[in-house]
Parts: structure tokens; sequence; C-alpha cells
């Protein structure tokens, strides 16, 4: 990678990491102060959102035009800016906001990095856990600055695997792939946060992260923080149109690729 462009990267990663920080404390507000916000639902009464969703991404654009005025941005709830840097951002402000309004814990910020459609820069803060996992290309993951190092060996057979799943999924089909982790000699976890599940298994607290159907802004920053810290990722389509649909989203630790692949059918 060329200087000038890792040059570029890191200057972006500095702001995605201090962004997140920002974003983070902001949406803790929101959910200590949850009781009192309007909750709004989308395709159906699980799909949820709030004034929190709406602020915490309005902060995250506001920061990056100012920042980089001709990067382009994709955000969950306010859509594609285009950009002419060759740089995209794909953000989603709340990650998990069922979890978030029911006063549970496992949800983030998710402030990831696309530079030529490949993903070169993933912060996931998780406010409730004090946590920031942070990853750009080339650089290494780390977790509150701590590198992290995907163990090679754990298998779906002797570590946990998490798993999501929504409303465009059939339940016959998230029950297949329920039974097939099972069949194998597998387990698994929900917790409600995609982008979460990533960073978990950049972290090693999971061995992989199976869902059929996620949008780029629940995977693009986890994507690296898995890249980054020794694991393997199924690509996302970024050309064009493709960036704002949905896709299989799939990492997992070199151990429990095969396995992963195999149920996941990809």
């Amino acid at each position: 990678m060329e200087l000038q462009l890792r040059s570029s990267i890191g200057l972006r990663h500095k702001v995605a990491e201090e962004v997140a920080r920002q974003a983070g404390a902001l949406a803790l507000d929101f959910y200590n102060k949850r009781g009192s916000l309007v909750i709004e639902t989308k395709r159906d009464a699980q799909d949820v959102v709030s004034i929190a969703d709406r602020e915490v991404e309005q902060l995250i654009r506001g920061r990056i035009h100012a920042s980089f005025p001709e990067d382009g941005v994709l955000g969950e709830e306010y859509g594609f800016e285009p950009g002419t840097s060759g740089f995209t951002w794909v953000v989603d402000p709340i990650d998990g906001t069922s979890p978030f309004v029911n006063g549970m814990p496992n949800w983030c910020v998710s402030i990831g990095l696309l530079f030529d459609g490949q993903p070169v820069v993933g912060v996931i803060a998780a406010p409730c856990h004090d946590e920031l996992y942070s990853a750009a290309s080339g650089c290494g993951a780390t977790l509150n600055g701590t590198p992290l190092n995907i163990d090679p060996t754990r298998t779906i057979r002797d570590a946990v695997t998490g798993i999501g799943a929504n409303n465009y999924v059939t339940p016959a089909f998230v029950g297949k792939m329920v039974e097939e982790l099972l069949q194998a000699g597998g387990n698994f976890i929900r917790n409600g946060s995609g982008a979460l599940m990533l960073a978990y298994v950049a972290g090693g607290r999971l061995v992989g992260y199976y869902e059929p159907y996620m949008h780029a802004w629940d995977c693009i920053a986890g994507y690296c923080l898995v890249k980054e810290s020794g694991g393997w990722h199924h690509p996302f389509p970024t050309e064009g149109e493709r960036l704002t649909k949905g896709s299989p989203v799939l990492a997992a630790a070199p151990g429990a690729i095969d396995d992963l692949r195999k149920i996941a059918g990809v």
C-alpha cells in the first residue's frame, strides 16, 4: 500500500476512533434516559428506531463531513451520500436498537470505512462495556489498545458461534441453519447486535458469526476487525447499488471457516 494511501487511512482511522467515542457517549446518555424515548417501527414491530439512532448518526455524519468533505457516507438512518475521494464511510449509529430500547447492554456504535470497495477501517464502540474495538488495514486490531489475535486452533466444536436473523429470512431457514450448526457439534448465541458479535469474533469471544441477510452498515467495521485480527470473512458486495442492499454475512476464525462455509452455503 502506497505511503500516501496509508497516511489517508491513518488520518481517517484516528477520526473514526474519536467519533466513535463521542457517538458512544451520546448514545449511552440516551440509553440511560430510554424511558422517555419515543420508539417507532420500520418493517415490523421487531424492527425499531428512535431519536437516539437519528441524532447519533447526525453527529457522526457531521464530523465526517467536516473532516473529509469529499468522502461518501452510507448510514442506516439517512441513506447514501456518494463522494469523490474513493473513500466511503459505512455507519450504524446504534446496532442493536431492540436491546437498546429494552434495557439490555448488547448494542454498539459501528463505524466502517471502504476504499475502492474494500474495508480499510473498522471501529466499534460498546459503551455499556466501556470497550472500543479498532482496526485499520495493515495495522492490526485492538480492544482498548490491546492487540487482538484470533486463536487459529479453535473450531465450532470447542467454541461458540454467533448467529443472526431478521424478517428478511424465513423461520424455516433460521431453523435449518441452527439445526445444521448443532448437528456439526457447535453451539450458538444471538445477542441482538450483529456488529458487536463480529467484534467478538475479532476478540476471540466467538469463533464465528453468520447471518443470512445483513446490510453493509452492520458488517463493514466488523469485517475489518476480523481480518486484521487474523480471521476470515465472506466478501460483501460493494459495487454500485449493491452496497445499499443486503447480503449474507459470514466471518470466522481459521479453524471454523470450513464448517461455517458449509452451513452457510457460501
